[in-house]
This record gives structure tokens, C-alpha cells and sequence, in this order.
């Protein structure tokens, strides 16, 4: 399985890879569309922010959150990729896999490192494919590595529960 990230909105589908299946490809070369109560930008620091009700769309993916902040670092920081933060009660998501099944997510706060392609959902992190799941306190995806690890600080257990023919089924 091969995959490439080229729009800051596809981290949410890198979590999709944990579960056996790819995002729709097309989700990718879809404009995105971002409609919030609240936008403010900081042009001297390269810093978008959208506040209250934001709802973001791109293709088959969905996401809802409180509050979505993306930085964009200057020409001269040398990284040239952008940091999204995405905050709510919580942030939701939702996108179409190739095979027509949904994914579904949730967590209280999501930050993605497009330089460092690496994936952090934490607070009550949540992803749901039919009735397989993953719930945990914390779920960080390495999107280069293609590697997911889902842990619990101290309180309670990491819960999965998987149903193998339902993942397998196309």
C-alpha cells in the first residue's frame, strides 16, 4: 500500500491506514472548504485560525471541530510545511475508503506535523471502521513509518476490538 500526502486536511485520513484500507484517492485533488462563525489571520506569522463551529470539507472527508489553527512557517524557517491543531468537544471526522465503508474518529485535540508527517490524537481518541474500534487516550500515527501506537496515561486500558471479516470484506 502505497500513500502520499498532499493536502494538510489528508491527516486525518493517515489514521485510516491503521485499519486495513485506503482513503479515497480522490479526496486529495478536491478543493477544500472551510466554513467557520470566526476567521482571523496573523499574516506576519503565517497563522490562519478559525473559531466556532468550524466544519471542513474535502472530497467524502468531514470533519467538525471548535477551533482548527494552521501555521504556516516562513520561506526562511527552512521546514516550508504547515502544523494544523484542530480542537472541539469533540473534534469529529469522518471519510469514505476506497472500498465505500466509512471511517469515523474523534478526539479533543488533533495535531499533525505535515514536515514531520507525524499524527498525534489525544484526549479520548477514537477510531471506528463498521464495528472494529480503537479507544485510547492518546493515538499517534508516523505516516512515513506507516506505524500506530495507541496508549493510555496510567488510567484504564487501550481498548480494540476488531472484526476481521468486516475489515477484509471490499
Amino acid at each position: 500500500m502505497k500513500f502520499k500526502i498532499t493536502k494538510p486536511l489528508v491527516l486525518f485520513s493517515a489514521l485510516l491506514l491503521s485499519f486495513s484500507a485506503s482513503a479515497l484517492k480522490s479526496d486529495t485533488q478536491q478543493p477544500i472548504n472551510v466554513s467557520s462563525d470566526n476567521q482571523s489571520l496573523d499574516l506576519e506569522n503565517n497563522i490562519v485560525t478559525f473559531t466556532d463551529h468550524v466544519v471542513i470539507t474535502q472530497g467524502s472527508i468531514l470533519i467538525h471541530a471548535d477551533k482548527v489553527t494552521i501555521i504556516r512557517p516562513n520561506a526562511n524557517d527552512g521546514n516550508g510545511k504547515e502544523k494544523i491543531d484542530a480542537s472541539g468537544n469533540p473534534v469529529t471526522f469522518q471519510q469514505q475508503l476506497d472500498n465505500g465503508k466509512l471511517i469515523n474518529g474523534s478526539a479533543g485535540k488533533v495535531n499533525y506535523d505535515l514536515g514531520a508527517q507525524y499524527l498525534v490524537l489525544t484526549g479520548n481518541a477514537r477510531l471506528k471502521q463498521q464495528d472494529s474500534r480503537i479507544e485510547a487516550d492518546v493515538i499517534t500515527y508516523d505516516v512515513q513509518q506507516q506505524k500506530m501506537i495507541a496508549k493510555n496515561s496510567g488510567k484504564g486500558r487501550v481498548k480494540t476490538v476488531l472484526y476481521p471479516s468486516q475489515l477484509q470484506q471490499k
